[in-house]
């Protein structure tokens, strides 16, 4: 009898089992990579007392007109002052041509006569004076930084010194006549 040979033309040319194989254990290797990872990557997220610190609530009942406050808001001062009529007409009659980093009063608050900034002086990261009544607030009437010089108006605006940028605005909302949520 004639022996029947098989022939193994009905396979693709160049597969082989090797090749199955090392695209199979190569899936698994992935796949466990991302499940061990995955717990380390997830530990590098916020923890809960975090997330909770990420918005700030402030009562500006008790503040009265020409006092300020300071409150902390992700590890920072955050400056509120219930500015005087004479502070607000000072701050909106100065003309941009004069500011080193030009913004009008009204784009820095949302409602007269509150102002809410971040108190980190933008030269070095000092905590600028002019909060208390006794602090110095240099030649504008805002806040003055004593490491090097630099005084604010009192819109937070740069006036005069190193610092190259008004005293930032962080996002707040009035969720109430008398209350802020910053954050």
């Amino acid at each position: 009898m004639a022996e029947t040979m098989v022939s193994r033309q009905d396979t693709v040319p160049g597969e082989t089992r090797r090749d199955f194989l090392k695209l199979t254990t190569g899936a698994f290797a992935a796949v466990t990579v991302g499940a061990i990872a995955w717990p380390f990557i997830d530990s590098m997220n916020p923890a809960r007392d975090v997330l909770a610190l990420s918005t700030t609530e402030v009562d500006l009942a008790p503040v009265a007109v020409g006092q300020a406050i300071t409150v902390v808001w992700r590890g920072k001062p955050i400056f509120v002052r219930n500015r005087t009529a004479d502070e607000v007409k000072q701050a909106r009659e100065v003309p941009m041509s004069q500011l080193p980093d030009p913004q009008a009063d009204q784009a820095r608050v949302q409602r007269d006569p509150w102002l809410v900034m971040i108190g980190i002086c933008t030269h070095l990261g000092c905590v600028p004076l002019g909060q208390k009544p006794t602090d110095p607030k240099g030649e504008y009437g805002g806040w003055f930084c004593p490491c090097h010089g630099s005084q604010y108006d009192t819109s937070g605006r740069i006036r005069k010194g190193p610092a190259p940028a008004n005293l930032p605005v962080p996002p707040y909302t009035f969720t109430a006549a008398d209350k802020i949520t910053i954050g």
